[in-house]
């Protein structure tokens, strides 16, 4: 069974000189393949020799029927904030420490996108998040999220006064070091460590984890990701918002933060034999002495 993927995006980790030899190597391989090669003009400036059209990212999501993204976690997050508008496939191919996303390793990315190109991957849709800010009756900003939407506390150290809303409902009002609005491929993230529940990618959900309640009874809550989440910050001399920690933005008190589903996923390409389970062991050392 042989795969549409007819153009290829390579996008290397930004500044690193280490992606300059594997990304050579599959451009090269792509073009032995018969496949139309496209290039990132900020991964174009870290490789040399690379005979590639090279564009920006939203040229490239435009005409990229998949993209090959050379990189650790970071990097990918980056990446699929950038390419979620368009109908790109997405691989990661992991020079990372520890890779939830970027599960193909240099040592067998070859064989591996050549299996993906002959139509051999587990495929899985996940889900992003597209966050506004409001001050007054004027959106003042907005940033897509992969991860997860954090408001935080500032660098005084101060508590952070929030009032949380779901659907216009309000739920609660209280004291943290900050509220973390995850998707379930962020519940791995910064919500994990946080003590939030990890949620398995294909669920249609959003957790509410709260960083260092003032009141341990605020536990995490998982809620459907057709709701709307609305934050109001009241008190903090300088709380901010952070998506994916990609973006950010100062916020003031009486600012709103408004939380929802992006309506396009992103399709995520894994080798075959793929499964989350046993990802989840070998990442997070499970059963092992």
């Amino acid at each position: 069974m042989k795969s549409s993927f007819r153009t290829v995006a390579l996008v290397g980790k930004y500044q690193s000189p280490e992606v300059a030899g594997p990304l050579l190597e599959l451009a090269r391989f792509l073009e032995r393949r018969k496949v139309k090669v496209l290039i990132d003009e900020l991964t174009a400036s870290q490789v040399k020799g690379a005979n590639c059209a090279v564009l920006g990212l939203d040229e490239l999501g435009k005409q990229a029927d998949l993209a090959i993204v050379i990189g650790g976690d970071g990097t990918m997050l980056n990446i699929a904030r950038a390419l979620a508008p368009h109908n790109v496939a997405l691989v990661g191919v992991n020079q990372g420490r520890l890779g939830f996303l970027t599960d193909i390793s240099v040592d067998t990315m070859i064989a591996t996108i050549g299996a993906i190109l002959d139509g051999r991957f587990v495929a899985e849709e996940r889900m992003l998040l597209e966050g506004e800010v409001h001050r007054g009756a004027n959106k003042v900003f907005e940033a897509l999220a992969f991860n997860d939407a954090v408001v935080s506390k500032g660098g005084k150290g101060s508590m952070l006064e929030l009032e949380v809303r779901i659907d216009g409902q309000f739920i609660y009002s209280q004291r943290a070091d900050g509220l973390i609005v995850a998707t379930p491929t962020g519940s791995t993230a910064y919500a994990l460590s946080s003590g939030g529940p990890i949620v398995h990618p294909s669920l249609s959900v959003i957790a509410l984890v709260p960083v260092s309640p003032h009141t341990l009874s605020n536990r995490p809550i998982v809620i459907s990701s057709g709701c709307t989440v609305e934050i109001v910050v009241r008190d903090n001399p300088e709380p901010r918002v952070h998506f994916d920690s990609h973006s950010r933005y100062d916020l003031r008190e009486g600012d709103r933060i408004l939380v929802r589903r992006y309506p396009r996923p992103l399709s995520l390409l894994h080798p075959e034999g793929h499964g989350y389970y046993s990802m989840l062991r070998e990442k997070l050392n499970w059963n092992r002495e």
